[in-house]
C-alpha cells in the first residue's frame, strides 16, 4: 500500500498543481500583464470566466425583440462584447473560461490581425466540437490550407462561376414558380420567407457543387442542420476536456450523422472521380472543378512529395463546407435583404426600377449583373448592417506585437465585425441607419475609417466564395422583384440573433402580392 502512495502521490500533486496553474496562476499573471499594458477588462473568475454572464445576457437579449427599423442589433446579437466595448473601451479583454479574450475593435488593428503572414495568427476554435461544425479550407492552417486553397481557387475564377449562372436560375424559378401558384390571382401570400430562402440556397449548392437536384442532396442538408442543433450548445459553454469522447446521447448521434454524412459524400466522390479516370471533365459543377484542379495538382507534384493533392477524406471535408458555408451567407443575406426592402418600400421601389431597366422581364444575365449599381448598394448595406458573421476569432501562434502592445503566444483575439460595422466613428452619425447611398461610391469611400467593412474577413482569408454569394443573392433578388412585391406582415417580429450566423430569431414574415 505505502508503495502504491509512493507512486501515486508525487503523480497527484503534479496533476492538482497543473491544474492550479492553469485555471488561476496563469489567468491571473495574464490579466496583470493585460492591465499593466494598459487595458481595461472584466476581472478573471475561476473556470467560467465570463462564460455565464455570456449565456444569462444572450438569453435576456433574446427574450426581447426590437422595434421594427431598429438597426442597432449589436446589443441584442452581442450582448456581453457591445457591454465590454462600452465599459472597458474599444480595446478590451474578456473572459472565455480561463483564456482571456482581447477585443479589438479597430478596424486598423483587426486588418492588421487579419492580414499577418502565416505563422503570427491562426483561426481558433471556441471547443473541441467546433470541428463538428466547420470543416476543411475554414479551420486548416499553414502548408495544409495553402494547398487547399490553391486547389479549390480555380472553381471560384468569374470565369468559372459563369457556368454556374443557368443553374442559380433555374433554382430561383422553381422558387418563383411556387410562390406564383401559392398566390391568389386576388390577394397576397403571406409567407416565412427565411425556410424558403433557405430551401432555395440549397438547392443552388446541390446543383452548383454536385450537379443534382435539391430532392437528392436534401438528406445531407437534414443532417448537417440537425448536427448543427446537437452541437450548438456546447459553444455556449466552457468546455470538459474528455467530455466529446463519452458515450452520451448527443455524442453518439453527432457520431451517427458524421458516418452517414460522409457515407454520401464519399459515393458521390467515388463515382465521380471513375468518370474523371475516364478522361471526362465536368466544367459545370463545383465538385467536378475541385476534383480535376486536385488531379492537376497531384500530377504536378508528383515525385515531389508523398502527399500529392487532396485525400479523399480532405475532398469530403471541403464538401461540407460547400453544403454548409455555401448556403447560409447568401441565404441570411437575401432574407435580410427582403426584410429591409419591405421596410423601406421606397428603395424596393428603386430595386425593382433598375432591375427591370436592365433586364426587363428577361431571366438576369451575368453582363447585366454588373450594370445593378443600386441593387449593388443595397446588397453593401445589408451586408453592413446585419454580417452573417458577427465576429472572427484569431490566436496568436507567436508573441506579437498589434497597435503597439506586445502579446504572449496563445492570446485570443475577438474581432467583433458587427460593432465595427455600425460604430458612428467609423460610418458617421447615421450608422445605424439603413441608408445604401453611402457606398454610391463604393466600399472604399463609404466609411470614414478605411477598412472598416469586413462581412467576408480580410486578408489571405477573405472568403473565397464572397463572389459566388454576391452573384447568388443578385440573380435571385432580382428575379424575384420581377414578379413580386412585398411587404412586412404583422406578425414580423424584428429579432435578429447569432446562431453561428445573423438570423432572425422568429423568422421572416412577408406579404407578397404579384405584379
Amino acid at each position: 500500500m505505502m508503495m502504491i502512495w509512493v507512486v501515486v502521490l508525487p503523480v497527484l500533486l503534479v496533476w492538482v498543481w497543473r491544474t492550479w496553474e492553469k485555471l488561476w496562476l496563469t489567468p491571473r499573471w495574464l490579466e496583470r500583464e493585460l492591465r499593466r499594458k494598459g487595458l481595461s477588462g472584466t476581472h478573471y473568475r475561476i473556470f467560467y470566466g465570463d462564460s455565464k454572464d455570456y449565456v444569462r445576457l444572450s438569453n435576456e437579449a433574446r427574450s426581447r425583440p426590437l422595434p421594427l427599423h431598429c438597426h442597432d442589433i449589436g446589443p441584442r446579437v452581442l450582448p456581453l462584447y457591445h457591454n465590454i466595448i462600452k465599459d472597458h473601451g474599444k480595446i478590451s479583454f474578456t473572459w472565455f473560461g480561463a483564456s482571456p479574450r482581447v477585443n479589438l475593435m479597430d478596424p486598423e488593428l483587426v486588418r492588421e490581425v487579419l492580414s499577418k503572414k502565416f505563422g503570427h495568427f491562426e483561426k481558433t476554435k471556441s471547443t473541441p466540437f467546433t470541428k463538428y461544425i466547420y470543416q476543411g479550407i475554414i479551420i486548416h492552417e499553414g502548408e495544409k490550407w495553402a494547398k487547399h486553397r490553391r486547389i479549390i481557387n480555380p472553381a471560384f475564377h468569374l470565369e468559372k462561376l459563369k457556368l454556374m449562372a443557368p443553374a442559380l436560375s433555374r433554382s430561383c424559378g422553381e422558387l418563383i414558380r411556387r410562390w406564383d401558384k401559392m398566390i391568389p390571382d386576388e390577394g397576397y401570400l403571406e409567407l416565412d420567407v427565411f425556410p424558403e430562402i433557405q430551401t432555395f440556397t440549397q438547392d443552388v449548392i446541390s446543383r452548383t457543387a454536385f450537379g443534382s437536384s435539391y430532392e437528392e442532396g436534401r438528406r445531407i442538408f437534414q443532417l448537417l442542420t440537425e448536427k448543427l442543433h446537437l452541437v450548438m450548445p456546447a459553444f455556449n459553454s466552457v468546455y470538459i476536456p474528455g467530455y466529446r469522447f463519452l458515450p452520451t446521447p448527443m455524442n453518439k448521434k453527432v457520431s451517427q450523422i458524421e458516418k452517414e454524412v460522409e457515407r454520401i459524400l464519399r459515393g458521390m466522390i467515388e463515382e465521380r472521380e471513375k468518370v474523371l479516370r475516364m478522361g471526362a471533365f465536368s466544367k459545370d459543377d463545383l465538385l467536378g472543378m475541385l476534383l480535376e484542379s486536385n488531379m492537376k495538382e497531384g500530377e504536378e507534384e508528383h515525385g515531389k512529395s508523398k502527399n500529392r493533392g487532396m485525400s479523399t477524406e480532405d475532398v469530403i471535408e471541403e464538401c461540407k463546407v460547400f453544403y454548409t458555408a455555401g448556403q447560409e451567407t447568401t441565404s441570411v443575406l437575401l432574407t435580410w435583404t427582403m426584410i429591409l426592402l419591405a421596410m423601406y418600400p421606397n428603395w424596393q421601389t428603386k430595386v425593382r426600377e433598375e432591375v427591370l431597366r436592365v433586364f426587363g422581364k428577361n431571366t438576369p444575365d451575368m453582363d447585366g449583373l454588373s450594370r445593378l449599381n443600386i441593387v449593388t448598394m443595397v446588397l453593401y448595406e445589408v451586408l453592413r448592417l446585419y454580417p452573417p458573421g458577427a465576429f472572427l476569432l484569431r490566436k496568436a501562434c507567436k508573441t506579437v506585437e498589434v497597435g503597439g502592445i506586445t502579446y504572449p503566444s496563445g492570446m485570443i483575439f475577438l474581432l467583433p465585425i458587427l460593432l465595427i460595422h455600425s460604430d458612428q466613428e467609423f460610418w458617421g452619425e447615421d450608422a445605424k441607419e439603413f441608408k445604401p447611398e453611402r457606398f454610391a461610391e463604393g466600399i472604399s469611400k463609404a466609411s470614414k475609417v478605411a477598412g472598416a467593412f469586413l462581412p467576408f474577413s480580410a486578408g489571405p482569408r477573405v472568403c473565397i466564395g464572397q463572389s459566388f454569394a454576391l452573384i447568388e443573392a443578385k440573380i435571385a433578388l432580382s428575379m424575384i422583384l420581377q414578379r413580386f412585391s412585398f411587404e412586412l406582415s404583422p406578425s414580423y417580429i424584428h429579432a435578429p440573433y447569432n446562431l453561428l450566423i445573423v438570423q432572425p430569431q422568429h423568422g421572416a414574415q412577408l406579404k407578397l402580392n404579384k405584379l
